[in-house]
């Protein structure tokens, strides 16, 4: 089966890329046809309408289309050239949910679950799957390109978007973004998969020079893109803000041109993020072919530069070429008529499928989970299980019609929640929702409001659920989003309020002799060694949509096994991280400016002096022990690793391996196979293990079995020498890992390399201006 998918997955490519090649010639003929007038028009976005405020262009007919869109494009109706609607997000469609003051009628989007959970799934089929749920969605609202998914690294787990990013590991990101793309474009839709690149922080995210070296940057930031791009080839990619070396990204010849279309085959179009970049003539000679949301003041750039001679008209040709060849294949072009009536149940069930999968139990102390079946009457302790976080904020954000809460889910399966305690906690949170601001999008964006604090519930409460109730469940959450970082302090760190909680909880349960469970409804990484020893059971949730409640519940009653795996680390603190010395870099306040709608921006850079030591490559390789690893999280059942077996123990092309995973224990589970590769490492510091390939197995019954197969190809085996800017598989020893983690390895075998292979040779490009002393690895 795994085979007939890839061969349809191949042929599916190979049809978009042949439509692409068929459009070049029409998308040229009507370029010929076009006035310079239309053609700066034409790269350049129909502007952004924000409620409220006054417009900064004129709004395009189709975001009457689809009121909410985040954009559109320039149509030109005496050619047969449409307008494109694009929109937001990477966690569901963000468009408005009513329109016109009419209630009556809602258009509401699946909020589905977060980018990290969907990487902690490991499964690439369950992700197309939804990403054709997704994509149904998008088709089915009138929209022609999603913003989205995004792809970025998890460098430090203060990053603010890290729920919309999938992994501190560009294999994870980059296959489970193309799955993620395959499913949503099957539709006959766009995405746009972002931000191209190093987009690493929102910190000063508008002026920040990210330094970095070419080797950190091939094989850890750009890795991701390169498999998205090779194995989906999305219809547009969206440049970052931040300068890469110097340059801002979306003015990046060498990013957006050498790299991204002559060394990977890129077909689509690059377009900018809202207002990113500062020349727009510089983007256009770049290859940024559209500027977003788009100004009138970047079209006369453009108009002012041909005309003077500073843009050569063949280049913005270019561009309006490449636009054009993604244009004849968008809905708006086929003139489809949307319905605006998505399915909404079934993409709900999807939801919910989903996010069971990729949620981890990091902890079950003597079985404490699933709930045993005289387990009736539950105190849910904590604001989060009375109110759940879907996803993050800003562009991620979705309008849903519905959430279901944690303390939803446990009464929709029978589970009893103390009555006194659902008071208690509800009342908090209404007094405390009154006494916050309403506020726009954009007033929220500008100046976040600050979550609702958690509540100090009084000891005698705790002590009198404990002698009434049979388990305790504690909810954490957790929220970030868009425009900035997150803290330390609170947030990081749990509040003195959230620890006081959980160890008066687990003190008046555990003298029941009553278990105590912590769910972590989070979308990014938080401390948890100095308190874990206090639960008997942890299963992290992540931000997991708006079926979210039910999930939970299903793992937490054993309805559904656990089979969700870390896709990105978690330190015992967060000096452990290789990137806490130097995030979010440095600012140079000397030289602030203003910018978009008033903000302050503060000229800034950072370097990433770990180099290609993120995440798990630096724990493993420098000996650092985290609190849970990469790869890690737990099952209801057990599994063995057998049989490891490599085609040869010399590589010559390729080299196959095959192992079999049996469920040994008592209920039926899902294991994540995990492949790692050490490599000889006497000309170039390596990690000490990196993944290459994984696979999720079928759901195993008791004493069932199941033989996974992996193919390795010398691409797998190459670092990126900077000297002789190449790829190269160093002569020597290899050795393979299958691991339940990154460092539970089950089984190993090794290889031999007989000749260096220099697999690619790429570019000299992107080279910083600075010398950086980058780790070792030693």
């Amino acid at each position: 089966m795994k085979k007939i998918i890839t061969y349809l997955l191949a042929m599916l490519i190979a049809y978009q890329l042949s439509a692409q090649t068929n459009n070049w010639a029409k998308a040229k003929s009507i370029v010929a046809k076009m006035t310079l007038e239309e053609k700066a028009k034409f790269v350049v976005g129909n502007g952004l309408r924000i409620p409220g405020m006054k417009q900064q262009a004129p709004v395009g007919e189709t975001q009457e289309k689809v009121p909410g869109a985040s954009g559109s494009t320039f149509a030109i109706p005496r050619l047969g050239v449409p307008s494109m609607v694009v929109s937001d997000g990477p966690a569901g469609l963000r468009i408005s949910p009513f329109r016109k003051g009419d209630s009556s009628k809602s258009y509401y989007a699946t909020a589905w679950p977060v980018a990290t959970l969907l990487a902690c799934t490991w499964d690439t089929a369950l992700v197309k799957k939804m990403g054709i749920a997704f994509g149904s969605e998008v088709h089915d609202y009138g929209v022609d390109i999603v913003l989205g998914p995004a792809l970025n690294i998890h460098r430090n787990p203060l990053g603010g978007r890290n729920f919309e990013y999938f992994s501190e590991d560009p294999v994870i990101a980059g296959n489970i973004t193309a799955a993620l793309v395959n499913g949503i474009e099957s539709n006959g839709v766009g995405t746009s998969i972002k931000h191209f690149a190093a987009n690493n922080q929102e910190t000063n995210r508008n002026t920040i020079n990210t330094i970095m070296s070419e080797r950190a940057l091939r094989e850890i930031y750009l890795k991701g893109f390169e498999i998205a791009v090779k194995k989906s080839q999305p219809w547009t990619v969206m440049s970052s803000y931040n300068k890469i070396n110097g340059t801002y990204t979306s003015q990046n010849y060498d990013l957006l041109t050498t790299i991204l279309r002559n060394e990977w085959g890129f077909k689509g179009f690059v377009m900018s993020d809202w207002f990113g970049g500062r020349d727009a003539v510089a983007q256009m000679k770049a290859g940024n072919d559209l500027l977003m949301p788009g100004t009138p003041q970047q079209t006369k750039a453009i108009l002012d530069a041909v005309k003077n001679g500073t843009l050569d008209e063949k280049i913005l040709d270019e561009n309006c070429v490449r636009i054009l060849n993604i244009l004849f294949m968008s809905p708006a072009y086929k003139n489809y008529k949307f319905s605006d009536k998505p399915d909404l149940k079934k993409d709900a069930a999807i939801s919910r499928t989903t996010a069971e999968e990729g949620m981890v139990l990091l902890k079950n102390n003597d079985n404490a989970l699933p709930f045993k079946k005289n387990m009736h009457q539950v105190a849910l302790f904590g604001i989060n299980g009375y109110e759940l976080i879907t996803g993050g904020t800003g562009s991620g954000s979705v309008n849903k019609a519905y959430t279901v809460s944690l303390l939803q889910g446990l009464n929709n399966a029978n589970y009893s929640v103390d009555e006194n305690l659902k008071d208690v906690y509800t009342n908090y949170l209404n007094e405390e929702k009154k006494k916050r601001p309403k506020k726009s999008f954009i007033q929220e964006f500008m100046n976040p409001t600050p979550p609702i604090p958690e509540y100090a519930i009084e000891n005698d409460v705790v002590n009198k659920e404990a002698a009434s109730t049979d388990i305790a469940i504690i909810s954490i959450g957790r929220n970030a989003g868009e425009g900035s970082d997150r803290k330390l302090k609170n947030d990081f760190y749990l509040s003195d309020t959230e620890k006081i909680l959980i160890k008066n909880v687990a003190d008046a349960f555990h003298a029941k002799n009553k278990k105590v469970i912590v769910v972590l409804n989070i979308g990014g990484v938080i401390e948890v060694a100095s308190w874990r020893d206090e639960a008997d059971a942890i299963l992290l949730a992540w931000q997991p949509g708006l079926e979210g409640g039910n999930a939970i519940t299903n793992l937490l009653s054993g309805k559904v096994n656990p089979s969700g795996k870390l896709a990105t680390t978690f330190p015992m603190n967060y000096e452990d991280e290789p990137s806490a010395k130097n995030f979010p870099g440095k600012e140079f306040p000397e030289q602030a400016t203003t910018g978009l709608f008033g903000r302050k921006e503060i000229p800034a850079e950072v370097t990433y002096d770990e180099g290609i030591y993120v995440g798990y490559r630096y724990f493993n390789s420098y000996h650092v022990k985290p609190a849970y690893e990469f790869g890690y999280g737990l099952s209801y059942t057990n599994f063995s690793f057998n049989n490891l077996t490599l085609s040869s123990k010399q590589f010559n092309g390729k080299i196959s391996a095959s192992v079999t995973i049996k469920n040994t224990g008592k209920v039926a589970g899902k294991e994540v196979v995990q492949l790692y590769i050490t490599a000889p490492s006497s000309k170039l510091n390596k990690p000490s293990e990196e993944l290459k390939a994984f696979a999720k197995t079928k759901l195993l019954q008791p004493g069932e079995s199941e033989t996974i197969h992996f193919i390795i190809y010398p691409k797998d085996l190459a670092s990126f020498e900077t000297q002789r800017t190449s790829w190269i598989a160093d002569a020597g020893k290899y050795t393979i890992k299958i691991g339940a983690s990154s460092e539970d390895i089950k089984q190993s075998a090794t290889f031999n390399l007989s000749k260096e292979i220099i697999v690619e040779k790429d570019h000299n490009v992107l080279k910083p201006q600075v010398e950086i002393n980058e780790f070792t690895g030693k």
